[in-house]
């Protein structure tokens, strides 16, 4: 066994890594970047290297840093995690060169699966049902246009060497596929250094199951049961769950066989994930083959009682894997939720900032798991994936464990940021989620539910949100009773409240309710956390944004503002979509920032005219700077 290790990444898979390979009794080195100097990753290792600037293309993309860095610190092996270049057969065949052992499987595995292209006509050849699709290598823009309709529509457009939702659009019709298709290119050259595209039929309404395998040198391969991925975002998971809820034995038998069957067609060793797409008749389709270890890998490990990334260090190292297939059992239902940095309120907007105080669930062990690569004091940059924790929670059986994933993100806070931590506590609770009613476009399809902007939600919270702020008003009116020469002053009084005339307005959810005040409120199990614009409230039966409105605000909604034009956050700009001048309707793109690894286009609320642009293409803006002038037609 090894003993030194090279983990090339970061945050919170750097510290996960790092704790098995110490119970292995295997040292540790980090590497950082000017951003990350201070980071959590950096802290718990055992050793260090400095290995460029914060942007990823000179420091965890930078493959001769790494490999140096591994041989000066005298590691005999480099986990590249998950992300960056943990599917990157450059980085495999120079750590061959250089004498390192790769955490992973062989260049050309990493090639075969790497291109979803090749992937595809390689599953097809092996008897692995495919989605219908395009996936050749003219990727003429006419062409692909061509193919789209030949498919058609809706079509997804995805990154050939892609993953995490870069670089995949849904394309509804023949109108929006040169824009889907040029923003899809942009994003997939940015992520990946490759524009190519694939196109798919897509699916309505599938389920995104995924089988972990594992393969060693010794030619046993084995599949350590199902994920349902199912509940996603732009593409990107936020809860997986395992096992997948209302999958039998002979569909879970079946699945398995057929990732074992992928694995062994191209010779693989080492830990993989085989994707796919399972419609409503229990018909399953190869998607992808992921050639490393997932984010969502906590889940399996729970269920099974195994440690992936020892088994990823064991089979490198060259020895049989640990279980065969017969061995192996799942107990339990295990749910992990990935908590962002990000704002859900504004279709997920990624966020940063400082986490100036950070509260976990009391409970840990066998039931409640926390990975994380942040600590209190820590600061959420720009340059990476927004993620700041994954929550990982096990119980007897599904219904448990989902209540007990309710409860963990009602006790998770955190302040000085806004994160998703409401929105997957609200998807929690969610019904249709309890009864297990779940495919891609779960959040879409219950998003009223899940953003608790239904009308009986917010009879529900409003009482108890005025009761916030009556004791909010009392507490103000004490401390400054306490700080008065004259503390039994009758302006300190907080009698009035009970006044049936006296009305307090109250935003809960981003609408607006005008409340008659009483005393006599309950606010039971609820509890409140104060937040910069306001107040969070979490109760049993959801979680609700809640603010008070002065009364003296004068809010038109129809108004359009400077506001609708800047910046969501420090970012680059990618591209300008009309000409100062241009005439446009409301809806159209009027240019593309990139931010956090993602595009994020600004858009007309309304038709207008686009006068001045107050950037260019290439230009870095500060998250907040007006980005054009508009004038509205209406």
């Amino acid at each position: 066994m090894f003993k030194k290790l090279l983990i090339a990444n970061r945050g919170e898979i750097a510290c996960r890594i790092i704790a098995t390979a110490r119970s292995m009794g295997i040292s540790c080195v980090a590497v950082y970047s000017d951003a990350d100097r201070s980071s959590r990753h950096v802290r718990l290792a055992d050793e260090c290297v400095y290995i460029g600037a914060s942007a990823a293309s000179e420091s965890y993309l930078a493959i001769d840093k790494l490999v140096r860095a591994a041989l000066d610190s005298g590691a005999e092996a480099i986990h590249p995690g998950y992300g960056f270049l943990s599917e990157n057969a450059d980085l495999c065949r120079q750590c061959a060169r250089a004498g390192l052992v790769f955490i992973g499987p062989s260049a050309a595995a990493i090639e075969s699966m790497g291109c979803k292209s090749t992937a595809k006509t390689l599953m097809e050849a092996a008897g692995v049902a495919t989605v219908p699709g395009y996936h050749s290598d003219d990727q003429d823009p006419q062409v692909l246009a061509n193919a789209a309709a030949t498919i058609g529509y809706p079509v997804l457009l995805k990154a050939v060497c892609g993953g995490g939702g870069k670089g995949m659009r849904v394309v509804s019709s023949e109108r929006d596929f040169d824009q889907a298709l040029a923003a899809a290119m942009r994003e997939a050259k940015a992520s990946f250094d490759d524009s190519r595209v694939l196109l798919e039929k897509y699916l309505c309404k599938p389920r995104h199951i995924e089988i972990q395998i594992f393969c060693d040198s010794h030619g046993q391969a084995v599949h350590l049961f199902e994920r349902d991925c199912s509940l996603q975002r732009r593409y990107q998971k936020v809860i997986e769950e395992a096992p997948a809820p209302g999958i039998d034995a002979d569909l879970r038998a079946r699945m398995g066989a057929a990732a074992i069957v992928a694995a062994q067609a191209i010779d693989y060793c080492g830990a993989a994930t085989v994707e796919f797409l399972v419609d409503d008749r229990g018909a399953f389709f190869f998607m992808e083959m992921n050639t490393r270890l997932q984010v969502e890998h906590p889940v399996t490990e729970m269920i099974t009682g195994q440690d992936l990334v020892e088994w990823q260090l064991l089979v490198a190292a060259g020895e049989p894997l640990p279980c065969a297939q017969n061995q192996l059992q799942f107990d339990g239902h295990a749910f992990e939720a990935r908590i962002y940095a990000e704002d859900p309120e504004r279709d997920f907007m990624p966020v940063s900032g400082c986490v100036e105080r950070l509260y976990q669930p009391s409970e840990k062990g066998r039931h409640v798991r926390i990975d994380s690569g942040i600590d209190q004091g820590d600061e959420v940059g720009i340059y990476y994936d927004p993620m700041i924790a994954k929550l990982i929670v096990w119980d007897c059986d599904r219904e448990r464990a989902l209540r007990r994933l309710q409860q963990a993100l009602g006790e998770y806070r955190i302040v000085g940021m806004t994160t998703n931590v409401g929105f997957l506590y609200n998807l929690a609770s969610s019904c249709a989620l309890r009864a297990g009613e779940v495919d891609t476009g779960f959040i879409e399809e219950h998003a009223d539910e899940i953003f608790r902007r239904r009308r009986v939600d917010i009879e529900y919270a409003a009482p108890l949100a005025v009761g916030v702020l009556v004791q909010q008003c009392k507490r103000r009116a004490q401390l400054a009773a306490e700080r008065s020469r004259e503390p039994g002053s009758p302006w300190f009084s907080t009698d009035g409240w009970g006044l049936p005339e006296r009305v307090l307005e109250v935003q809960i959810q981003s609408q607006h309710r005008s409340i008659g005040v009483s005393l006599a409120i309950d606010l039971g199990a609820a509890c409140a956390i104060t937040t910069d614009a306001g107040f969070d409230l979490v109760t049993p039966e959801g979680f609700f944004q809640c603010a008070e409105v002065p009364p003296d605000l004068g809010c038109d909604l129809g108004d359009v503002t400077g506001e609708c034009f800047t910046a969501p956050m420090n970012g680059t700009v990618v591209t300008l979509m009309c000409a100062p001048g241009a005439l446009v309707s409301a809806g159209d793109t009027l240019l593309v920032i990139e931010a956090m690894k993602m595009e994020h286009a600004i858009l007309a609320p309304c038709g207008g005219t686009v006068s001045e642009f107050y950037c260019q293409t290439g230009d870095r803006v500060d998250g907040g700077a007006t980005l054009l002038a508009f004038e509205s037609n209406q």
